[in-house]
């Protein structure tokens, strides 16, 4: 089941993050994005997407990176009319304003 290893695959780099191995959550948000794109899973993708820019963001300091991601995740929800999209929004100015600083 592709869609059960993806959202599993998400489920364990949360738990990275928690544990601050980052590097590790990253790459497991990775996989996952690439399921979610093999089974054209697009609201998995733009939650990825969103979880991976933030961390790229705060955590690595990534900030183009991140707020790539951020963005393309934006544009996800806001095609799927998601309620999702403000604080997909919010996020982005959030780090926007992190790169102003």
């Amino acid at each position: 089941n592709v869609a059960g290893k993806s959202e599993a695959l998400g489920w364990i780099a949360g738990l990275k993050t928690q544990q601050g191995e980052v590097a590790q959550a990253i790459a497991l948000y990775q996989q996952s994005l690439e399921l979610t794109d093999r089974i054209g899973d697009v609201q998995g993708k733009a939650m990825t997407l969103g979880m991976m820019g933030q961390l790229l963001a705060d955590k690595q300091g990534d900030i183009e990176r991140g707020l790539r991601y951020l963005c393309e995740c934006r544009d996800i929800l806001e095609r799927l009319k998601s309620p999702h999209a403000a604080t997909a929004r919010d996020i982005i100015a959030r780090v926007q304003q992190m790169a102003d600083s």
